[in-house]
């Protein structure tokens, strides 16, 4: 099996193995004790916030261990809004920002705060001035994800960074993706990673809160932790995790070159080798290695299976994918194709062989799901004369049914005639737009159905 989901979670590093097996022999007592066993644990428990610290770049002071990545998130946003309550309770976060942040917004909402979600542009990276212009008297905090964990995409944290600074609103970054090739640049404020991205074991994240930033603990305030992270600490996990971070640090600027080619590579061949692809994602301003491409006429669900049967784990963003069935957040905000979605995310050491058997692979799977869903092999030829106002009803169809029928039919309305495809799949919202995008037609838009929406397309070629 080619494991190329390392952005979901990263196999346990063998540093990260070593230092967990050896902990567990000496990090088992209570670090807060004053007897031999508890100054051991507490040397261990040191050590690695020293290193974590110097990793992150911040002073070890400003570092707690969490019980998670998403504890970490959520612990932070709240006492950051807590501790600038008399500012205001205006929050900004991103269109594309991790479910954990997304989530702690809805949260801040629901409790009656303010939330603005920037926009992002169609490689899914933020206009900086667009969180300038975000920025009002009120408001408590902002967030900004370091790097996309679907699409790879590097967001330009540094310069968001100033412009909150000189408006003296502190900044909380995710840097779950990102933290593992590297510090996050800019003068932010507080900052989340979790251990389990970067070959640490799972249920270690951390947290950072810069000296100077306000933040109050929400809920019992616990003795650990500086009070920002209850329970007893897992010290032999804390201590894999910043061994890991360590080791993988060390390894990174060679593995990114290499990764980076690999992923270069499947971005340049699958257009050629797959037709009807759209690949997302910012093209230079990326992860090395993250690559997320998008089939149309594909099942999602189906595409994840084949590929799976043929030794591949990848991911998906496709709602098809989804109990909710609906897109991910992050390519609907994108406005690109959800349907057919694949991210394929390689872990350090990948082979180059792994790879060139997967670009093999891949046609023939992508090829064999269209065939059972019975897509189009080419764009339609066909040139009637009598078929403009056509309507396509794809209600109670699920992805990638709809685009897969309008496909079919648009060939017999002629240039300048449109088509109406009614569906009540979320999905179609995006999957059709794209799909007009990707065709050369014109989507018109939406317009109100007795049941489901009707979207417009107008053939153009």
């Amino acid at each position: 099996m080619a494991y190329f989901d390392v952005a979901s979670s990263a196999p346990l590093h063998p540093v990260a193995r070593q230092a967990l097996l050896a902990s567990l022999d000496e990090g088992w007592a209570d670090p807060a004790r004053l007897y031999k066993e508890g100054r051991r644990a507490r040397l261990l428990l040191d050590a690695a916030r020293e290193a974590a610290a110097e990793a992150v770049g911040c002073r070890p002071d400003e570092l707690v261990f969490t019980s998670s990545g998403t504890r970490a998130v959520h612990s932070g946003i709240a006492g950051a809004l807590a501790g600038r309550r008399r500012t205001g309770r205006h929050l900004i976060v991103s269109a594309v920002e991790h479910s954990s942040v997304l989530h702690s917004a809805e949260s801040h909402e629901a409790d009656g705060g303010t939330v603005t979600r920037v926009a992002v542009d169609r490689g899914g990276a933020v206009e900086p001035a667009a969180y300038g212009r975000a920025l009002r008297p009120d408001t408590a905090l902002a967030c900004l994800q370091s790097a996309n964990h679907e699409v790879g995409t590097v967001q330009p944290v540094a310069e968001v960074a100033a412009l909150c600074r000189e408006a003296g609103v502190p900044l909380l970054v995710d840097a779950a993706q990102s933290l593992g090739w590297g510090p996050v640049e800019g003068e932010w404020s507080l900052l989340a990673a979790s251990a389990h991205k970067w070959g640490g074991p799972p249920g270690v994240g951390l947290l950072v809160v810069r000296k100077g930033t306000r933040f109050a603990v929400q809920g019992p305030v616990d003795e650990r932790e500086s009070g920002r992270a209850a329970g007893f600490e897992n010290i032999p996990a804390i201590v894999a995790a910043a061994a890991s971070l360590r080791a993988v640090r060390a390894e990174a600027a060679a593995e990114a070159v290499r990764l980076r080619e690999l992923t270069e590579r499947i971005r340049a061949r699958v257009p050629r080798l797959v037709p009807d692809v759209e690949v997302v994602g910012d093209p230079v301003r990326r992860l090395p290695g993250i690559v997320t491409f998008s089939c149309l006429y594909v099942d999602g669900e189906a595409l994840l299976h084949e590929l799976d049967r043929e030794g591949f784990a990848v991911s998906s963003g496709s709602s098809c994918t989804s109990s909710t069935l609906t897109p991910s957040h992050v390519l609907r905000a994108m406005g690109v194709l959800s349907e057919g979605n694949v991210r394929v995310s390689l872990p350090p050491g990948t082979a180059a062989e792994e790879v060139e058997r997967f670009l093999a692979v891949l046609p023939g799977v992508v090829a064999a799901v269209r065939d059972r869903l019975g897509a189009p092999a080419a764009p339609s030829a066909r040139t009637a004369e009598a078929a403009d106002g056509l309507v396509v009803d794809a209600l109670g169809k699920r992805c990638p049914v709809p685009v897969i029928e309008l496909a079919k039919v648009i060939g017999e309305v002629p240039v300048g005639g449109t088509v109406r495809v009614l569906a009540d799949d979320e999905a179609a919202r995006l999957d059709i737009p794209a799909w007009c995008q990707m065709r050369e037609q014109e989507y018109v838009g939406e317009e109100p159905a007795d049941t489901g929406t009707a979207y417009v397309v107008r053939r153009l070629v």
